[in-house]
């Protein structure tokens, strides 16, 4: 009986210490690295996704991503891990933690990746289309009076009110109106003649 009791002693110290430090184990058996990635997620892979999901707010595969980072730093460093006492766990929540914020870092600093194919369909404003109408609006100026023209820039280009032009040009506000009418009547003429119609 005594020996069955020293015996599921030593089994629980095994696991215990293989609790402790899974790494420690493998190394001892000289059993392949694969056995050691094995025991590292089996013992710490569920806490350290819930751990982690809270961390990355439910984002699932991001949180898998964390992991599996996690435990491949833990295997690239099973050397230091063997030397460590105590439970590997605060390690693995440590290095997670600092993945996640390293993410978080990087997303922040980096500007937002787009997509350019909606740019792609969106026509470019046509600057020659522009360029014509404001040739063609000029050279119809042109034709004006410089009396019509001047009141024309004031009131439409300039976007005076016809006091503020009267008194600008010096002349009556009446005399603005009047002027403005014929003009705007000489201009159109002056578009139609340039293949202009409203």
């Amino acid at each position: 009986m005594r020996k069955d009791s020293a015996v599921a002693d030593d089994e629980r110290r095994s696991r215990a210490r293989h609790r402790m430090n899974p790494s420690a184990s493998a190394s001892s058996n000289n059993e392949p690295d694969e056995e050691l990635m094995r025991a590292l997620y089996r013992e710490h892979a569920g806490p350290l996704l819930a751990y982690v999901l809270r961390l990355v707010a439910g984002d699932r595969q991001r949180a898998e991503d964390v992991v599996q980072e996690t435990l491949i730093r833990a295997w690239k460093n099973a050397g230091q891990l063997n030397r460590a006492t105590g439970s590997v766990r605060p390690w693995l929540v440590t290095v997670a933690r600092r993945i996640v914020i390293d993410g978080h870092r990087s997303r922040q600093a980096r500007p937002q990746e787009v997509d350019p194919a909606p740019l792609e369909v969106i026509p470019a404003e046509d600057e020659i289309d522009k360029a014509l109408w404001l040739m063609t609006l000029s050279d119809a100026l042109d034709d004006l009076t410089p009396a019509h023209r001047e009141v024309l820039v004031e009131t439409y280009f300039k976007g005076r009110t016809v006091n503020e032009a009267a008194e600008t040009l010096g002349i009556p506000s009446g005399t603005v109106r009047s002027r403005v009418f014929y003009a705007l009547r000489s201009m159109k003429l002056a578009l139609e003649e340039r293949g202009v119609t409203a």
